[in-house]
């Protein structure tokens, strides 16, 4: 299936050069805001800057049981043969594990915190669903970086996401610091559509997930969106949380110290911006990269609660 206008084409014969983004950051239901946990000057700042840090966010004890989790699997040697888990290109470890939610109950009940969901209400200013969750591991002294990237721009053209109503929460499940290669970001770098050069291999996830080639701005734009000197990389203790658009260039060097660094991301995306045909014209990547199918909205954990008491009410009575 191909689109008849491509809002955002990309994975071009050649380069071509930047342009605005034709969508919203901070979007609204009519003319107003949904109320949310956001204060307007941090929703300012989303909105110019392309992404938000909380440091300590969640308490580090919070974070025990997810990492207690993340053990079992470790130890579980079938699990590296599942596509779902991508290995080191140059080393026999984990790099990172997509569907994280689906293989943990207590990851599923994290999507659905209150103090998470209501963020992604209050942004995208609809009901969402979790359009793609994974861990990325860094060992000490081997974990690989990750190349320059807008997710959009991946999701756009190899998932087929239509429009930027998107963002993702990166979770520090352990110390992220100026040695073990946090997270970097171009500040404003969202309010860019940066088309790349290169057609899409079939497949090109195989590889992409390992070590990314395809859809990597050139260097003449990433030294012009850095011209002002603007680049950051929040860090903090396990806890901390990152919040940045769909559209935000980014990425993340080496790991080159013996401090393993290991983030949980979580991407929200509206329940009016599912997935279509992808744009580069292949085939559709697999569920655990870009969900299709598991689309309904979540529900908040309160929310749950209050429609079981609900139920159990209604049983009484009947």
């Amino acid at each position: 299936m191909s689109h008849v206008h491509d809002l955002y084409p990309s994975r071009l014969d050649q380069h071509k050069s930047p342009f605005e983004r034709l969508d919203p950051v901070v979007y609204t239901e009519g003319r107003e805001r949904r109320e949310g946990p956001l204060s307007e000057d941090q929703l300012r700042q989303y909105d110019e800057q392309g992404f938000l840090f909380f440091e300590s966010f969640f308490s580090e004890r919070e974070m025990q049981g997810f990492l207690d989790d993340l053990k079992e699997y470790d130890k579980d040697p079938s699990l590296k043969e599942q596509d779902q888990v991508i290995i080191e290109p140059y080393a026999d470890e984990i790099r990172s594990i997509f569907a994280i939610h689906k293989l943990s109950e207590r990851f599923d009940r994290l999507t659905r915190d209150p103090r998470l969901l209501d963020m992604a209400h209050q942004i995208l200013g609809s009901d969402v669903y979790i359009h793609q969750s994974r861990i990325n591991d860094k060992p000490g002294f081997t974990g690989t970086g990750f190349n320059w990237h807008s997710d959009f721009e991946t999701w756009h053209t190899e998932d087929g996401m239509p429009r930027m109503r998107c963002f993702s929460l990166s979770i520090l499940l352990s110390e992220n610091n100026q040695f073990n290669g946090p997270l970097m970001l171009i500040p404003g770098s969202h309010r860019w559509f940066v088309p790349t050069a290169g057609k899409t291999p079939q497949e090109n996830w195989k590889q992409s997930l390992k070590a990314q080639e395809i859809g990597v701005p050139d260097t003449k734009v990433l030294e012009e969106m850095t011209a002002n000197g603007e680049l950051v990389a929040p860090q903090g203790p396990a806890g901390s949380v990152i919040l940045f658009e769909c559209n935000t260039l980014h990425a993340s060097a080496n790991n080159l110290s013996p401090w393993p660094r290991r983030n949980l991301f979580f991407v929200y995306n509206s329940i009016e911006n599912q997935m279509e045909a992808p744009y580069c014209g292949n085939r559709p990547r697999p569920e655990f990269v870009a969900t299709r199918e598991d689309v309904e909205p979540l529900r908040s954990l309160e929310d749950e609660r209050q429609g079981k008491v609900v139920a159990a009410n209604f049983r009484r009575t009947a």
